[in-house]
């Protein structure tokens, strides 16, 4: 279907592609919303202050049904990520491009009409905003009617990845409307009840909700007049309340791994330069970095690829990731929380509107450095399911076998049996061999780690 699965919801547009094109189909119940906005120069506005995605206009036969009134072809995002996806950072960032947006769009005589999380997307480093038909003209003593939407998607999972646990931004992947707020009002510590922001726009909207249950009251409580002064001073508190809240990625087990390998010197300068030379060879355009911890690695990769997704199962060891991501302003590394074990699915209306894992690939080239034994010796998955599972997400991988012989193989089985007998290097070779072709195979340094180059078998041509 040439329709993004996404995008079916808004009368005003949807997304499609068209001969390889990505396009954004404006209807005509939404034309005098989008010239106004074209017209005030608000799109530019926010173009050229790095906001919103860039788009230019294209020839309207390209439109996939009568009802458009014009068509657009926005910039491609490389990656599409979810909000489930991202670190309390990213989420912060996310939820502060929303509320600059919006005040940016009050000063024009415009407003958001829609606040959800899933109209960002991380690009260049940075977030943009996506969603070009979520403006419309401001009509005096309107309230904002996203409020309530901005505060379930971004500021009840930051206030809550900030007081309880990081761990709760995966809610957002059961709720992909956001956590409702009296919900989220619920999880929250008592202590958040002093928190002067938060009791504004967590605690008392949703005891708001409670009380005025009816939907005749709530729709009078919604018509109530707000002056345009209020309205920003509320945006400014939101904002206020959103750059409040803080997370130290800290305590974890993994987001220290980096510093606390078993690597000696020479191993790890022999892995560096091994995986450098291997990733040359294949000579990447996008590269998957599957359990990249705090990105070592994935920088690496960063000098050949263009793109490098950084995938970690540890919030901590991806913040500390991304931190060092906005530091340097590196515009090719998105690091996001992933668990392979319980990788992201297809979710929402008929499977279609959050894609999986696998239809954002295949990647380029997929690198697993020391995260094989993990899969198989902790998570007892059969090393052919592992390589069968790769073999999906790229056409080029770099994998490291770590031997049982090595101390953090040693860990992981200290408390329970060895019931693996086949996690050995011919059996990691044997069943990694069914889906690939092994093209380079190279001892790290003095460790009793493998490095393997190998090429992803294709199906015969028909």
């Amino acid at each position: 279907m040439p329709r993004l699965g996404g995008s079916f919801r808004d009368p005003a547009g949807f997304v499609f592609t068209a001969g390889g094109t990505l396009c954004r189909q404006v209807n005509r119940v939404f034309a005098d919303e989008f010239e106004a906005c074209t017209s005030a120069g608000l799109y530019d506005t926010l173009i050229s202050e790095h906001l919103l995605v860039p788009h230019r206009r294209v020839d309207q036969s390209l439109a996939l049904t009568p009802e458009a009134h014009a068509v657009i072809a926005p910039d491609v995002i490389p990656f599409v990520s979810y909000p489930y996806e991202w670190c309390f950072g990213e989420l912060q960032d996310a939820a502060l491009l929303t509320l600059d947006i919006q005040l940016r769009a009050l000063e024009q005589g415009f407003v958001l009409r829609d606040a959800s999380a899933h109209n960002v997307q991380f690009a260049s480093g940075r977030p943009v905003f996506i969603d070009t038909l979520s403006f419309e003209r401001y009509h005096d003593g309107a309230p904002w009617a996203a409020y309530q939407q901005f505060c379930e998607h971004f500021l009840v999972p930051l206030a809550l990845m900030a007081t309880r646990d990081s761990r709760f931004g995966l809610m957002l992947r059961d709720h992909l409307e956001g956590i409702p707020l009296q919900f989220g009002s619920a999880l929250l510590p008592p202590r958040t009840w002093a928190n002067p922001r938060l009791l504004l726009h967590v605690h008392l909207h949703a005891r708001a909700q409670r009380r005025y249950v009816d939907a005749t009251v709530s729709k009078e409580i919604g018509a109530r007049r707000l002056a345009k002064s209020a309205l920003v001073s509320l945006v400014g508190n939101l904002r206020n309340a959103v750059a409040s809240l803080s997370w130290r990625p800290v305590g974890t087990e993994w987001a220290d791994y980096t510093s606390a390998t078993n690597y000696s010197d020479a191993a790890a300068l022999s892995k560096q330069e091994l995986v450098r030379g291997y990733l040359r060879r294949a000579e990447p355009r996008v590269v998957w970095d599957l359990g990249a911890n705090t990105g070592t690695y994935s920088r690496v990769a960063r000098e050949v690829a263009p793109l490098v997704v950084a995938f970690d199962v540890d919030p901590a060891a991806v913040e500390r990731n991304y931190c060092d991501v906005r530091a340097k302003g590196d515009s090719g590394l998105l690091p996001l929380v992933l668990d392979l074990k319980n990788p992201s699915p297809a979710l929402g209306w008929a499977h279609h509107e959050r894609m999986s894992l696998v239809e954002r690939g295949p990647a380029d080239t997929v690198m697993a450095l020391a995260l094989v034994h993990h899969l198989a010796l902790s998570g007892n998955v059969p090393l052919a399911d592992v390589a069968a599972f790769f073999a999906r997400l790229g056409r080029t991988l770099i994998v490291e076998f770590v031997a049982k012989a090595d101390s953090q193989a040693q860990r992981l089985l200290r408390n329970r049996p060895d019931i693996f007998p086949d996690y050995t290097a011919q059996g990691f070779e044997r069943a990694f061999g069914e889906f690939f072709v092994i093209a380079d195979c190279q001892r790290v340094g003095d460790a009793e780690r493998w490095l393997y180059l190998m090429k992803r078998r294709e199906p015969p041509s028909a």
